[in-house]
């Protein structure tokens, strides 16, 4: 018999997680509107490489969120160890993230971040609720990497 174990807290749940040494990368789209919208991500995970796909986890309830899955297409920038702002920046809610920003385009007229150490262009494959996120599965349509050093994140600190 498994013995009966107290709810794992928030923080606990941080705190462990954050053993996990991870990547940074930001996820933008173009909303209906025409308007870019971006945030900070360090849940991403390659899924599949025929076809290729990979999985991001979105805050429910955030506007990139929103916009990503009603637009059905976005990008994810692994950012450099160079971008440590960019990850901020991002990661600010209710703040124009691209006011400033010389974006550019992928080859499916998604934003991406100048320089990131590498782009994945995705179409939503699918998505679904679970807790306090949403799953998206993307299927890669383009992918570029640069030379460099990516941008790391250990025990809540950029390394």
């Amino acid at each position: 018999m498994i013995p009966a174990t107290t709810p794992v807290d928030p923080l606990t749940m941080r705190r462990a997680m954050g053993r996990f040494a991870t990547g940074v990368a930001v996820v933008t789209t173009r909303g209906a509107d025409g308007a870019p919208h971006g945030m900070t991500v360090n849940s991403l995970t390659s899924v599949s490489l025929e076809p290729p796909l990979l999985l991001v986890c979105l805050t429910t309830g955030a506007r990139s969120t929103d916009a990503v899955v009603s637009a059905g297409r976005f990008a994810v920038s692994i950012l450099s160890s160079r971008q440590e702002h960019l990850a901020l920046r991002f990661a600010r809610r209710g703040e124009d993230h691209f006011a400033g920003l010389d974006v550019t385009h992928g080859r499916h007229r998604v934003p991406v971040i100048p320089d990131a150490f590498a782009h994945l262009e995705c179409d939503v494959e699918r998505h679904f609720t679970a807790g306090d996120h949403v799953v998206v599965i993307g299927h890669v349509r383009d992918a570029c990497e640069r030379d460099g050093e990516p941008l790391g994140f250990l025990r809540g600190r950029f390394s």
